[in-house]
């Protein structure tokens, strides 16, 4: 069996670098080497460049290790290295944030013929959005938090806003991860100074109505014709939200499999694999909610290329459903 030339990607060009560059070094584990020669690309920027990956990075300095080989040719997507030609025949994209997760390099693929393993770049782009995504998701008739969308430039009245959600607020950039420029907003004077940061990250800020209730996660893959959805994950924060300190500096409890009845975890994954088909995700995705004390489950966002380092949501839920994480990883790579 010929073996196919795979280019694992991370880097990018938003705040998740470091967490993209780890999650890529750890899913290089799970690549099985008899089907893949597997090459590392650190992109950033106009640069793509293959990368000798040694050891492992560390969250202080995730690039600990690489060394750079050759410079990605974009016009066919291949490299040179030491006088020998390779071209790759598919990507596996473990970029956070732009261009991975924004549809942007999904369309520089789709425009080359190279397949990739996430959703295509019309559903990337929809889900990296907020707004879009919830609007997109409301009507399929999926619970969502009220909101008030801001854009950059627009004036906006602090006082109309809380008169119509409410308070608390969720106050965050309509794109990005890892909750950067994201507020819980308590009174009506806190909220300006949160619509100001959440600026500074995206161009578009969504304003939600605070719900109350437990923050749950479920994360969901294509294996062949069938959307498998993972053990569903309870998050209990030990600061106010689930931020990036609690997301990846162990400032949160995250109990797998929740104690959640087991209808209602069948609810849950009901809800996450029809997610997964009405806006037809490819490969690993993960689902966050809130369930209410009424029993309702309202959509919080999605995420078309989560986290993937040894301590992120997707690979405990991988580990707690007892499969194997390389039969789960190439078996993506396998069916792209």
């Amino acid at each position: 069996m010929t073996k196919r030339n795979l280019a694992l990607i991370y880097g990018g060009d938003s705040a998740e670098v470091g967490i993209s560059i780890l999650s890529g070094r750890n899913v290089s584990r799970y690549i099985d080497r008899s089907k893949y020669n597997v090459y590392h690309v650190l992109l950033k920027g106009a640069s793509w460049q293959v990368v000798e990956a040694s050891g492992d990075g560390t969250e202080s300095n995730p690039e600990a290790g690489l060394t750079g080989l050759a410079q990605v040719d974009k016009n066919d997507f291949s490299f040179t290295y030491r006088g020998k030609k390779i071209k790759f025949d598919l990507a596996m994209i473990m970029i956070h944030g732009t261009p991975g997760e924004n549809g942007v390099l999904q369309g520089y693929f789709e425009m080359m013929g190279v397949p990739f393993t996430t959703s295509s770049s019309a559903v990337s782009a929809s889900a990296f959005d907020k707004q879009i995504c919830k609007a997109l998701l409301r009507d399929f008739g999926f619970k969502l938090a009220p909101d008030v969308t801001l854009r950059k430039g627009k004036g906006f009245s602090v006082t109309c806003i809380v008169n119509k959600l409410g308070l608390p607020l969720f106050v965050k950039p309509c794109s990005g991860g890892s909750s950067f420029g994201v507020s819980k907003v308590m009174k009506e004077e806190e909220l300006e100074e949160a619509i100001m940061l959440a600026f500074r990250h995206s161009d578009t800020v969504l304003v939600e109505t605070y719900i109350s209730g437990r923050e749950i996660t479920q994360g969901a893959y294509m294996d062949g014709e069938k959307i498998v959805a993972l053990p569903v994950t309870e998050i209990i924060p030990h600061n106010s939200f689930f931020d990036y300190e609690a997301k990846y500096n162990g400032l949160s409890d995250e109990i797998c499999p929740a104690d959640i009845d087991p209808i209602k975890v069948e609810e849950i994954s009901a809800t996450t694999r029809s997610i997964y088909d009405c806006l037809g995700c490819k490969g690993i995705v993960r689902v966050d909610y809130f369930l209410c004390d009424d029993g309702s489950v309202v959509f919080l966002e999605l995420n078309t290329v989560p986290g993937m380092t040894p301590m992120s949501l997707v690979p405990q839920q991988i580990r707690t459903a007892g499969l194997d994480m390389m039969q789960v990883i190439t078996g993506i790579a396998d069916n792209t």
